[in-house]
């Protein structure tokens, strides 16, 4: 059964903070499972959150939770190997609601890092607030 892959030892980055303020908008909120605190991005297309992991995984699917209006518009997620250059996973596509959404990742990915690309966004300016972020698959040895 597959289960969250992100663990205390994931190293993740994003592409911008809102202000600049960690305390409030930083990336450890994307994980911290707070219905009240979310990475917030500053403005400008297109934004990401980098994944890196201990072991290599197994993705099968992706959750996103997004605060409606800032919502990642057409996305993409990508992945690789150490040592290796990035490629295309898939393509996908949020609704733009506060609910928990849900990305089956058909092709079978086995990765060190990933990369959650927001291409377009639902807000004018192009910020996303982000309130969860989780990776289920497998842990491979």
């Amino acid at each position: 059964m597959a289960g969250s892959v992100i663990c205390g030892e994931t190293g993740s980055r994003v592409s911008s903070v809102l202000n600049r303020d960690v305390k409030l908008f930083g990336k450890k909120f994307l994980f911290d499972r707070n219905e009240e605190t979310c990475w917030n991005s500053d403005q400008g297309s297109a934004q990401w959150v980098i994944l890196e992991f201990p072991q290599s995984v197994k993705v099968t699917e992706l959750l996103l939770q997004f605060q409606g209006g800032f919502t990642g518009r057409a996305c993409r997620l990508e992945g690789g190997r150490k040592g290796a250059d990035l490629v295309k996973i898939t393509d996908f596509y949020p609704e733009d609601t506060n609910r928990l959404q849900r990305f089956s990742i058909q092709e079978v990915s086995i990765a060190d890092k990933l990369k959650v690309i927001f291409e377009k966004s639902t807000d004018f300016f192009g910020r996303i607030v982000l309130y969860h972020l989780d990776v289920l698959g497998e842990k491979l040895l």
